[in-house]
């Protein structure tokens, strides 16, 4: 692998652990903070964050991390005798599809549903106690997902300069 390639995988890890500790942070506090509060105010403060996460700096790592490892998947996938090739293929498939997947296939729509309710009515708490267990297990799994690619895309990178 090239100069170049070396570079995605180096900006692919850093961008899935950073994604990693951005998942960490809701799973360890920021869902248990959003919980305690009484519904209407956590509805409100999740349909919140829900509207400000969706800025550039945070989608250019999130996409951008996914976007690097369709190119690696993709060279480890066409040379796969190179060095580092699983790791980076793996790491790979599993941010892929356990964070942006899991984003767009579990979290997403949850957060499409909390949208639509009004948070002062009782249709809103009912979704909010549902919500704050589903959306959070699942994040769990995106958190696990990142750190574990992190892991494989570093991994993938120490061969690559052993080589």
């Amino acid at each position: 692998m090239n100069d170049w390639l070396a570079m995605v995988a180096w900006l692919s890890a850093l961008g899935s652990g950073l994604i990693a500790g951005v998942f960490f942070a809701f799973s360890a506090f920021v869902m248990k903070a959003l919980g305690r509060l009484p519904a209407a105010q956590g509805i409100a403060a999740m349909q919140s964050i829900n509207v400000v996460v969706l800025n550039p700096m945070f989608l250019s790592v999130f996409l951008g991390t996914g976007a690097g490892c369709l190119v690696l998947l993709a060279a480890s996938v066409s040379d796969w005798s190179a060095p580092g090739a699983g790791a980076l293929s793996s790491g790979s498939v599993i941010y892929l599809a356990g964070t942006i997947g899991v984003t767009r296939i579990s979290n997403v729509p949850r957060n499409n549903a909390l949208a639509s309710v009004d948070a002062a009515s009782i249709d809103g708490a009912t979704l909010w106690a549902d919500y704050v267990v589903s959306w959070t297990a699942w994040n769990h799994v995106r958190a696990i997902a990142a750190l574990i690619a992190t892991a494989l895309l570093v991994g993938g990178l120490r061969s690559l300069a052993g080589a």
